[in-house]
């Protein structure tokens, strides 16, 4: 991945100016290379990383592993689709193993997100079983640790 996107993944409030000084570029070269990456969809959102935990109301996170029948025209892609299009979605991914599929959903509660599973997703053609897994507690997200103020130990070569 080239530098300006690994700044950008770093911290995307970083001024143009200020991308342009670590590149060695100019401001408006950076400004004109993020609006190609936003045009052709390089770039597809900007988001903070929360750490939910800290606020009052967590949302309960569940990892949802999902096997199913590929369509004829359109393998795992049109069922993706449809349960890609479901609001409790956060993320889907396709994977190797003994599952097709790896969903992370959110809902207020194990019962909403339990709910999911079996009136939604269990029901749709081509489901043929689901393994749900709830998240406890989130350590590090999207290369950012999630704790605060803990020295930095250095990890040990050995046990």
């Amino acid at each position: 991945m080239n530098e300006l996107l690994e700044l950008l993944k770093q911290n995307a409030l970083e001024s143009p100016e200020n991308l342009a000084k670590m590149l060695g570029t100019s401001a408006e070269e950076v400004k004109t290379r993020i609006a190609e990456y936003e045009k052709t969809g390089v770039i597809r959102a900007y988001q903070a990383v929360v750490n939910e935990e800290k606020l009052d109301a967590s949302l309960v996170t569940t990892v949802i592993e999902v096997k199913v029948t590929p369509e004829s025209e359109g393998g795992f892609n049109r069922i993706a689709e449809r349960i890609s299009r479901f609001p409790e979605v956060d993320s889907l991914f396709l994977m190797s193993g003994g599952f097709d599929l790896l969903l992370f959903i959110k809902g207020r509660t194990m019962h909403e997100a339990a709910g999911f599973v079996s009136e939604k997703l269990a029901t749709m053609p081509g489901v043929t079983s689901t393994s749900t897994h709830f998240m406890m507690k989130t350590y590090k997200k999207n290369g950012i640790l999630m704790q605060q103020g803990e020295d930095n130990e250095r990890l040990k070569v050995s046990p």
